[in-house]
């Protein structure tokens, strides 16, 4: 399997094909595969402190997330995603360890898919308040806290 290269961008910092290409990955994933009709494009993208993270493979990404700024100096990582075709490489692991290098000591919080718990529990998350379901699937807040 080819190498992926990890990339970290603002908003301003993407051209127009590379932010379409992140989108479209998230769509292809959130929308379609997992059937959940929801604003993708949500106005978060564009904010002064977001930053995008992701993984290519002969130039386009294979793998994403977006950290947020949330109030009070908190961090929020969101849309994380593997395609399809690239699950099972650790891209997603790789990329939770590239956002908290970013993050550093600050608090952060996530919203996680119920059965990816562990997976964040791993990265040094614990839950923090109670499952509930948004958009058919079950999630569960998580805090990590340094």
């Amino acid at each position: 399997m080819p190498d992926t290269q990890l990339h970290s961008a603002s908003f301003a910092e993407l051209d127009a094909r590379t932010f379409h290409d992140l989108v479209r990955l998230r769509v292809d994933v959130f929308v379609v595969e997992q059937e959940c009709a929801y604003p993708e494009i949500d106005g978060r993208d564009v904010e002064p402190g977001t930053r995008h993270l992701w993984l290519a493979r002969d130039g386009a990404p294979v793998a994403y997330l977006r950290l947020l700024a949330d109030p009070g100096g908190v961090a929020r990582i969101g849309r994380v995603v593997v395609a399809p075709t690239a699950r099972g490489a650790g891209h997603a692991g790789r990329l939770m360890t590239a956002a908290l290098a970013e993050i550093g000591d600050r608090p952060c919080v996530l919203d996680a898919q119920s059965h990816l718990v562990d997976f964040y529990t791993r990265h040094g998350f614990t839950v923090s308040g109670p499952e509930y379901v948004e958009d058919g699937i079950p999630h569960t807040p998580m805090r990590r806290k340094w």
